[in-house]
């Protein structure tokens, strides 16, 4: 599984306020305990007014790299502020994202192709939003995979986003999002797919309990990538026990590794010496 860690998003109150502060030490603890949980890459999303965002995206990225190596996903629908990370990352980024509304096409998609990065391709455009069925995503998902093979971007680097929505506001979403992995991934076997696994429970109860069920659900549709919050221990558990279960963890090594480190597993209580 390949992890994207979420939590560096300046829509939330304590990243807002760490980067209008510039808070080094809050930005590089939330990078390397993100990093050190197993993400392989780190969401970077200043969320702030587009006449600054570029600004504070190439803060964030410096502060970042200077507390680790992982690469860097770097999110935003504001051309200026991605030109401005991706001018300063050591590591081969992502962006997230592209859809098929015509100002990502025309202003972010060309960044992706002229910086050869990974992508993530949104099932959605601006005539009619998220479709409400499993074809309907797939007809813009077989746009916008057009697009990025054309201007020169291979599959791999390709991350399908099937796009989950609450199950509150209906009791069909998450088996459109079933269908649309699998159709994904029978049509583009070589691309990733990904998703923000959590929205499946907004608005719900027991969220951390349907995000869980949601994620073994989805690993076996097809999901080989989540944006998720990689300190989730228990998320964690889920995701490497439903992928060792499905055949995709050679030897186990994966699950073993992970239980042998502590990220998985009960926490053992510490103990004094008197």
């Amino acid at each position: 599984m390949i992890i994207i860690g979420e939590k560096i998003n300046g829509t939330r109150k304590a990243v807002a306020q760490a980067i209008r502060e510039r808070d080094t030490a809050f930005i590089q603890e939330l990078a390397r305990s993100q990093s050190e949980a197993g993400s392989n890459y780190l969401d970077v999303n200043a969320g702030t007014a587009p006449e600054r965002e570029a600004e504070d995206m190439a803060w964030l990225v410096a502060t970042i790299q200077e507390a680790c190596d992982t690469p860097l996903c770097l999110d935003s629908a504001n051309p200026a502020a991605l030109r401005a990370g991706l001018e300063l990352v050591t590591h081969p980024p992502m962006i997230n994202s592209v859809s098929g509304e015509k100002p990502r096409i025309k202003g972010v998609l060309p960044l992706a192709l002229e910086f050869k990065t990974d992508l993530i391709l949104l099932a959605l455009d601006d005539e009619i939003g998220i479709p409400n069925s499993s074809d309907g995503r797939l007809k813009i998902v077989d746009r916008l995979v057009a697009l990025a093979k054309e201007g020169g971007l291979a599959e791999e680097k390709l991350y399908i986003d099937p796009l989950v929505t609450a199950i509150s506001t209906g009791t069909e979403n998450a088996i459109i999002t079933f269908e649309t992995i699998q159709k994904i991934r029978a049509g583009y076997p070589r691309c990733h797919i990904t998703s923000g696994l959590s929205n499946i429970s907004f608005g719900m109860p027991l969220r951390p309990l349907i995000n869980q069920t949601f994620m073994a659900m989805a690993v076996q549709a097809g999901l080989d990538s989540a944006i998720l919050n990689p300190n989730d221990r228990k998320l964690t558990e889920m995701m490497l026990t439903s992928e060792m279960l499905m055949g995709k963890d050679r030897f186990c090594q994966a699950f073993t590794k992970a239980f042998r480190s502590g990220r998985i597993g009960d926490v053992k209580p510490v103990k004094f010496e008197a």
